[in-house]
């Protein structure tokens, strides 16, 4: 049974909601693992243990209502679907609320995060992360979070996405250079807790851009294997939103 689509201020505070919970679970992680281990190395371990699993929950909780996009490269690449024919992307003015959403939601989690560890909430991050290799992280990480959603989806197996992106999340924090942040808003958000998982305000602006530039090249490589979502053309739109992030087979 097809449930009808939910309304768009519900679809946006889902992935408000959503997006806080996603950077909560990743900084009370982070603060909880380097307050019970001065190992980082068993930190990161704890942490993106974590943040994957807890991706993953909320991905099969909060995908049937928005998408569980949390992100807003995803919410581009969605975007940009629709523009090039796929009848199940967001519109520009969708994908407009929903990243100012989940950029309101990741730092509202951050601050809540910060509170719940009777942290004083708003003071900045004080991890610098720059250098080119850094950057690099975070486009590779990016564009195979990108590629493997678009992939999966074009193949028809878009009930594997939630678990996958969480195991690939997991992974990528400890394969790249940068540890994986691939995601704008959640990089936004970080910048509000001085903390294991933080990073600081300057060095906000070449990891967004690498991101974007991820995002872009995860889609040329989805295009390159995979070609465009099968059945897209003359389709009639579907009741629910996007196929980015769908949890129903």
């Amino acid at each position: 049974m097809t449930s009808a689509p939910a309304s768009l201020a519900r679809r946006v505070a889902a992935e408000l909601i959503g997006t806080a919970a996603l950077l909560i679970v990743i900084i009370g992680s982070g603060i909880q693992a380097a307050s019970l281990s001065a190992d980082r190395a068993v930190a990161l371990v704890a942490n993106s243990a974590a943040s994957a699993i807890g991706l993953g929950l909320l991905i099969v909780l909060i995908g049937p209502l928005s998408g569980a996009h949390f992100n807003p490269v995803v919410t581009l690449t969605s975007w940009w679907a629709r523009r090039t024919g796929d009848q199940g992307g967001l519109s520009g003015r969708e994908a407009l609320l929903y990243t100012a959403a989940q950029t309101a939601g990741a730092i509202g989690g951050a601050v809540i995060a910060e509170i719940m560890f009777g942290r004083t909430p708003g003071a900045l991050a004080t991890q610098v992360r720059d250098g080119g290799h850094l950057l690099i992280g975070e486009i590779i990480a990016t564009a195979g979070l990108i590629l493997l959603i678009q992939g999966l989806d074009r193949v028809g197996r878009a009930r594997f996405i939630p678990a996958a992106v969480a195991l690939y999340i997991a992974s990528a924090i400890w394969f790249t250079s940068s540890g994986s942040f691939a995601n704008p808003s959640a990089t936004v958000g970080r910048a509000f807790t001085d903390s294991f998982t933080g990073i600081a305000p300057e060095s906000l602006p070449g990891f967004v851009v690498a991101q974007l530039l991820g995002g872009i090249l995860g889609l040329v490589l989805a295009a390159v294997l995979y070609g465009r979502r099968p059945g897209t053309a003359g389709r009639t739109k579907k009741p629910r939103l996007n196929q980015v992030y769908e949890t129903v087979s």
